[in-house]
């Protein structure tokens, strides 16, 4: 066959295109090698060793511009590299070899196209891991349910959400008391006998999260609205004649706080700015605030974008490592902020076990810190354990603002899919639904999108149970049409050829 100047130019294209690919693929394993070494001698499970490189590999390829690249990729029918995060060698190596052949290269010989297994090495492995810490299901997404404290005198409530497909159930270790945790774990285990469902116990770790230990209003005065004034106080005292005064439970913490610095309650309900300080506190103007005012009121959280406000393990958390060891399948770790945290809370298990890296953690990211050290977090607590990471979205979402969530969340998603990690996709899934018992479209959707984790949290609330059943029956008809970023392209049913 005579090949045309037009034929001419496009193998000269195709071969161009080749050549930054080669170079692209020795540049990522070059560099992903550089930073795997800095990381390895952190790693104690040889399993993690493969993932550990992979996920080097993908930070290195990820530290460049691919969309050029992709759009010559996609009109040669080629992967555009969209989906590589679990197989990052590997899915350079299948293009590089596929590319070679159209190109009719010389060398093609030299780019021979990877096992099936290479490809596939990473999605078993995030699987088995899944099975290993939220047990086996029939379905790829584990449903975690937050226990209330109400329920350690209802065991029939515990055995109705094991029946329904509670796979999880988390006990919140900022609330209630070692009786209640013994009450509810008690009834897990009974219910998960009794009905052959297996349902996991995750512990949470309180950490350093900052809550209202202390609130008073100004006379008849029940809620926060816009235009208030808050006066956080450093004193035992909590008194206020013109303005609502509350205390937190972290000592001091106003004089940490820059005066024009944004402050928020209660996962974000309610928004005020540093107004000035006094000698015992400081006073805050409220900016955000719903309509109809807002409750303000002991136990919520709050939140100080920015500020380091002490360290991931509290004494609190120590002691109550002491129960949590031999009750909980799982132990969650909140507000973990480095890789260095991992080492605090390894030191407390080996005080009371020999067997320390045994235990699945769950490392929950609520932090602008935790999100910029999470590569480093991923290797030193999964080099050690079977790990997995939870997408806190209620304190992330304050702490690096509601604009940057969904593409953070995303970042989160692809990190810990490179590295091989099962996912939580967390916090005010079905909110309206499991308090109210009334379905919103936006949360269906968000819902569906959580698909692409490998558990999804819903809160305490009086409709759980019916929450649980709607996200069984939509994750049963999203699995047919996404698998992680990928479509699944099954026959469409909607529509009928005429």
């Amino acid at each position: 066959m005579v090949m045309t100047e037009n034929d001419d130019i496009i193998i000269r294209k195709q071969r161009d295109l080749l050549k930054r690919l080669i170079w692209l693929r020795n540049q990522v394993d070059c560099e992903g090698t550089e930073r795997f070494k800095k990381w390895e001698s952190w790693i104690v499970r040889d399993e993690f060793i493969e993932s550990g490189k992979n996920l080097a590999n993908y930070l290195a390829l990820r530290k460049h511009d691919l969309r050029v690249l992709q759009r010559e990729l996609s009109p040669l029918g080629l992967s555009s590299l969209g989906r590589l995060e679990s197989k990052v060698l590997p899915a350079l190596d299948a293009v590089i070899a596929s590319l070679a052949k159209i190109s009719d290269s010389p060398k093609s010989k030299k780019y021979p196209h990877p096992d099936q297994e290479k490809i596939q090495f990473g999605q078993k492995l995030l699987k088995k891991r899944s099975n290993e810490i939220f047990g086996h299901s029939s379905s790829h997404i584990r449903i975690m349910v937050t226990l209330s404290g109400e329920s350690a005198d209802q065991p029939e409530s515990i055995e109705n959400l094991v029946i329904r497909g509670m796979d999880v159930a988390r006990i919140n270790c900022a609330h209630d008391d070692r009786a209640t945790w013994e009450a509810l774990i008690h009834h897990v285990r009974t219910a998960s006998a009794k009905t052959g469902n297996s349902c996991r116990v995750m512990m949470d770790l309180a950490g350093p999260k900052a809550r209202i230990t202390g609130v008073t209003f100004p006379q008849e005065q029940k809620r926060v609205f816009s235009g208030d004034t808050i006066y956080l106080s450093d004193t035992p005292e909590l008194i206020g004649e013109d303005h609502i005064t509350m205390k937190v439970s972290i000592p001091h913490i106003s004089k940490k706080l820059p005066k024009g610095m944004e402050v928020w309650i209660d996962d974000g309900k309610i928004g005020a700015k540093v107004a000035g300080h006094t000698e015992t506190g400081c006073y805050l103007e409220v900016f955000h605030s719903g309509q109809k005012g807002t409750k303000l009121s002991h136990s919520k959280g709050i939140n100080f974008p920015g500020i380091a406000i002490g360290r991931a393990l509290c004494d609190t958390d120590i002691k109550n490592l002491d129960f949590m060891i031999g009750n909980a399948d799982i132990i969650g770790y909140s507000f973990i902020q480095k890789a260095e945290d991992i080492d605090l809370l390894e030191r407390e298990i080996s005080k009371r076990v020999n067997d320390t890296f045994t235990i699945p953690l769950v490392a929950k990211i609520e932090t602008e810190l935790a999100v910029q050290n999470l590569p480093e977090i991923i290797v030193r607590a999964a080099g050690r354990y079977p790990l997995a990471i939870m997408i806190a979205r209620g304190d992330l979402a304050v702490e690096i603002g509601y604009e940057r969530l969904a593409e953070i969340q995303e970042e989160i998603l692809w990190l810990a899919e490179a590295a091989h990690i099962p996912v939580i996709w967390a916090t005010q899934v079905l909110e309206r639904l499991v308090k109210k018992g009334v379905r919103s479209r936006a949360e269906i959707t968000d819902a569906a999108m959580s698909v692409r984790a490998e558990c999804v949290m819903l809160n305490k609330g009086a409709y759980v149970p019916e929450a649980i059943e709607i996200l069984r029956d939509l994750y049963k008809r999203m699995n047919q049409h996404q698998e992680k970023k990928s479509p699944q392209l099954r026959a469409l049913k909607s529509w009928t050829a005429i």
